[in-house]
Parts: C-alpha cells; structure tokens; sequence
C-alpha cells in the first residue's frame, strides 16, 4: 500500500475543511482510497492529512498539479511537506 503524509498550517481549519471536502471527487479520481485528518495537540491549524493511495505516482502527480497548486492557494494553505512512504508492515495489538 501506499501512502502520503502531508504536514502543513492553514489559514482557518474551518475555511480549509469545507475546501478539502468539496474537492474529494478529485482526490478519489485521482487514486486517494482513504484518508485521515489529524491536527497538533497545541495547534488547531498545524494539520496532518494521511492518505492511502493506488500509486506513489498518482499521487505525485495530483499534489503537484496546477490545479492542487491554485486549491491550496484558496484554502489558505502554508508551505506544505509531502512525505511519500510505502508500507512495509502493519498490525493490530
């Protein structure tokens, strides 16, 4: 499986939730197969959005176009991290 975590502060969480939402049909399309949304204890807008996805690729490809630029723009997104990780073992305890 593959998976993305995105480490980034918002303007307002509020704003920035009703963008994410609304631009779901567009990360499903794009090979987004679930997600999570977590933020710091100590700061309601420093959000981390974990994601499975369909490929690495296809999830390069979605964060870095010209369209994801521009929604992060709207959202009041700053300065976002992408990490790309590939799983290696999961487990229930």
């Amino acid at each position: 499986m593959q998976h993305v975590l995105i480490i980034h502060e918002v303007e307002d969480y509020e704003a920035w939730k009703k963008i994410f939402d609304a631009a779901a049909p567009i990360r499903k399309a794009a090979g987004e197969l679930s997600y999570q949304v977590l933020k710091l204890d100590n700061n309601a807008n420093k959000i981390v959005h974990f994601s499975k996805w369909t490929s690495i690729a296809n999830a390069k490809t979605f964060f870095e176009s010209a369209q994801l630029v521009d929604i992060r723009k709207q959202a009041g997104v700053k300065a976002p991290e992408f990490i790309y990780l590939q799983l290696l073992e999961e487990g229930m305890l």
